[in-house]
């Protein structure tokens, strides 16, 4: 080990070809990250059954919310991985701490695939379902940190981009591995069987894939850089204290999370995550349809991790990055509003011919995204117009109108007056004239709702196929410019005494929080606003928010040396 960590700490190895031992490390960490990812993403493509299962005593629409929120839960925890295992990685060693947290990855999610359902075992099925997701989060906040400093400290100089930039396909094909083994589950079960208790099978294949990967992590070396500033009694006795107790590395952490992480993260999710929601929540699309149309532009768009990774050891880090941010924020309502054209035309062409307006008393209305609502909490005429409309993914502008006004949903030249609702002793749903009078108002609005063209589902016939992989390719080649090189970034700003634990916290709080609650985010203020686009504004504005503070505070970081303790 001592001649390879000779080779990879000389700057001369930069013009050499990739060794023996280079290729392997790179195998070794980038596989084992694809089984992690390919466990953490199960969850993401499963959102809409996982609902239904584990919160079926919510109303679907805050079902959907609720399912998204405990998904963002395993994210929400990914700081606090990062400073537990980052801490660990830089007293101890890269190796043996992402050992253990593939084994704590998944084992939770093979766990996962044999929890009770709620109409099992009532509450307690969702309440467990989050403390899995939370053992997930807290496995993945250490894993990545791991994986890339681990392949970066293997790298010679001039080629950490390239080199760690088969470690950012890895979040890339892990999901596109869990839509190809759940569609083969759903098209060899049947939608109805894969529904009922086949969405299991995916989880409890994740098995399988954990055994390999504790396999293959066994039989790597430690990093050269680690091992050779272990051995001149270097390596750091407190990393939590020296990255975040000391202002000039803090102060780096912080630009590292707002100028670099924050921006990347949003990017990253309404590329891959949000997309896909867009289509089957937004645009009706049906779900095997959406899953494969994701995971053909996933295959398409992946190889540009690698370019933009090569690409960055050339014109730096920093440029791709803040370009990737840029061309995301501008172009991101376009390309969704393209999408739904060319996903859903007829809902596409009835939100251009006939736009949809409901006139209310703000007043009378309740905040439509919340996640812990249940149907009977909205009893307003507001809240009864937005909800219904909210549930048939119905595109619509709210007007103002004076104090006491009653809603009112206008669908075309048809005026649909709303009702109010009041509960039946008990609290726990509509007396009985409430109940007739709701139902009757959501028959009606229905039916204007489709006679003005309005489909229920996207047309599989009338899908443009190859302009929505197009599209979708697009949004993932955004991804590629933001992520691919974003490791080489991180692991060049941090010396390696602290470098785990210093570079894990950005980017997890910037994943974990900025990003993982995009979906949540995004689909709460569609919710409240009735305007399917309006989501997009989230990674719009943090997207631009990291362009300017990049540009102005991050400096480039590609030749850097990375092998100084200090």
């Amino acid at each position: 080990m001592a001649t390879n960590s000779v080779r990879a700490l000389s700057p001369s190895r930069s013009m050499a070809p990739m060794s023996r031992e280079e290729r392997r490390v790179i195998f070794a960490s980038s596989l084992g990250t694809v089984f992690e990812w390919y466990d953490f993403y199960l969850y993401g493509a499963l959102a809409p059954i996982i609902a239904k299962q584990f919160f079926s005593g919510l109303d679907a629409g805050a079902a959907f919310i609720f399912a998204l929120l405990a998904f963002a839960a395993g994210f929400i925890v990914r700081p606090f991985g990062a400073l537990v295992f980052g801490r660990l990685g830089d007293m101890i060693g890269r190796k043996y701490t992402f050992l253990v947290t593939i084994l704590l990855m998944g084992l939770s999610t093979f766990i996962v695939g044999v929890l009770p359902s709620y109409a099992s075992v009532g509450v307690a099925a969702p309440v467990m379902l989050i403390a899995l997701r939370l053992l997930q989060g807290l496995a993945l906040g250490g894993e990545y940190g791991g994986a890339a400093t681990y392949v970066a400290e293997h790298a010679p100089h001039g080629k950490r981009g390239a080199y760690t930039s088969w470690i950012q396909t890895t979040a890339t094909l892990g999901l596109f591995l869990s839509l190809v083994v759940i569609l083969g589950a759903r098209t060899a079960m049947g939608e109805e069987v894969f529904a009922d208790w086949g969405w299991r099978v995916p989880f409890l294949l994740s098995i399988v894939l954990l055994a390999v990967s504790v396999w293959i992590r066994l039989s790597m070396n430690e990093s050269p850089a680690f091992k050779k500033i272990k051995e001149e009694g270097r390596s750091s006795k407190a990393p939590l204290s020296e990255s975040f107790g000391r202002w000039k590395n803090l102060k780096i952490v912080i630009l590292a999370l707002v100028g670099l992480t924050a921006g990347q993260a949003v990017v990253w999710y309404t590329g891959q995550f949000y997309a896909l929601f867009f289509l089957t929540q937004a645009l009706r699309v049906d779900a095997q349809t959406a899953n494969i149309l994701i995971a053909v532009s996933l295959l398409l768009g992946t190889p540009f991790f690698l370019f933009f990774g090569w690409l960055s050891d050339r014109i730096g880090r920093k440029p791709i990055i803040m370009a990737g941010c840029l061309v995301a924020a501008l172009t991101y309502f376009p390309l969704f509003k393209a999408l739904t054209v060319a996903a859903n035309p007829a809902l596409a062409q009835a939100q251009s011919a006939v736009p949809i307006t409901v006139t209310v008393d703000p007043a009378r209305c309740s905040f439509q995204g919340s996640p812990i609502a249940r149907e009977v909490d909205f009893r307003s005429d507001c809240d009864l117009a937005k909800r219904t409309l909210a549930q048939g993914a119905v595109n619509y502008a709210v007007e103002k109108g004076p104090a006491g006004t009653a809603a009112t949903v206008k669908v075309g030249d048809k005026t649909i007056a709303a009702p109010t609702a009041t509960l039946a002793p008990g609290g726990h749903a509509f007396d009985a004239p409430s109940k007739a009078r709701v139902e009757a108002f959501k028959k009606e609005l229905t039916d204007a709702v489709r006679a003005a063209g309005y489909p229920a589902k996207a047309d599989p016939e009338r899908i443009n196929k190859p302009l929505v992989v197009g599209i979708l390719t697009l949004l993932v080649i955004y991804v590629t410019m933001v992520y691919g090189p974003i490791a080489a970034a991180l692991v060049e700003l941090f010396p390696t005494r602290i470098r785990y634990t210093s570079m894990s916290l950005p980017y997890h709080i910037g994943n974990g929080w900025f990003g993982g609650l995009l979906p949540t985010t995004a689909f709460a203020i569609v919710a409240q606003t009735g305007n399917i686009y309006n989501g997009l504004w989230y990674p719009i504005v943090v997207a631009g928010a990291t362009f300017v503070i990049g540009m102005l505070f991050i400096r480039e970081t590609k030749d850097r040396d990375i092998y100084a303790a200090d």
